[in-house]
């Protein structure tokens, strides 16, 4: 589904991936992990084509198809999904109402109608029932005076709405507690199938407490200098990441 090839990418003069190699199969969870500063949200923006990441080297491709010249709303119409690290407010736009525009500009672009509005408001019941979410929080505007963990469980919820064939969570755990960690982590789990796939970025092991991964990789100075399963993300908890720097350094 998705593979990346010696992934060389920056911002400005700065370089920040330096070799990323990465192939995520369908049904398959991989786990991005490593110290703040490593490179794991700039993966996870270059693959969603955010505009100020420069590809330097390297080629991603996804379902086959090399993507480097692909817009962000090209890649997000094709099956890719990011959920941000800090969600911006939209004053005056219900969560509804987004996703209504969402869902239809995505069938628009490939040349399908508009959802009809009876099988709209059924997806969004049976979406919104999913992540335990009340139906009042569907009418206030999209993530303003939402809480940390509501913004996520609404990220969560766009996911379930837009059926990714790819969902990127970058540092969803990020200001969670535990409850909210639970109901975003149960949707996610829900979610996953044979016919997608999960690239979760954290820093903390916790998150994957409740997203069991199939892969655990660990970036450091731009690259992945470690893979392996959950028991590596366990050995991280245990050692912290200086064991991995000196691994990379020898």
């Amino acid at each position: 589904m998705l593979k990346i090839k010696n992934l060389h990418a920056g911002v400005e003069n700065k370089k920040i991936l330096k070799g990323i190699n990465l192939e995520v199969n369908p049904g398959e969870v991989h786990a991005i992990m490593g110290p703040n500063g490593s490179g794991k949200s700039t993966l996870a923006s270059v693959i969603a084509g955010k505009e100020e990441f420069n590809v330097s080297r390297g080629k991603i491709l996804f379902e086959g198809e090399d993507i480097d010249e692909m817009s962000p709303e090209e890649r997000a119409h094709n099956g890719i999904f990011l959920s941000f690290q800090y969600p911006v407010e939209i004053p005056g736009v219900s969560v509804t109402n987004f996703m209504k525009t969402a869902i239809n500009e995505s069938r628009k672009a490939k040349g399908e109608p508009d959802m009809p509005a009876n099988q709209m408001l059924k997806l969004i019941r049976e979406k919104a029932e999913l992540l335990e979410i009340d139906r009042k929080f569907l009418s206030r505007s999209l993530n303003e005076g939402f809480s940390g963990g509501e913004k996520k469980r609404n990220e969560i919820f766009q996911m379930a709405m837009m059926q990714p064939k790819l969902g990127i969570l970058d540092e969803t755990d990020s200001g969670l507690d535990i409850d909210a960690l639970r109901i975003v982590a149960n949707g996610v789990n829900r979610l996953r199938s044979e016919d997608n796939a999960f690239v979760v970025i954290t820093h903390y092991q916790r998150l994957l407490d409740y997203i069991v991964p199939d892969f655990v990789h660990v970036i450091h100075d731009g690259k992945i200098v470690k893979s392996g399963d959950k028991e590596l993300a366990l050995e991280l908890e245990e050692k912290g990441y200086d064991w991995i720097k000196q691994e990379a350094v020898l």
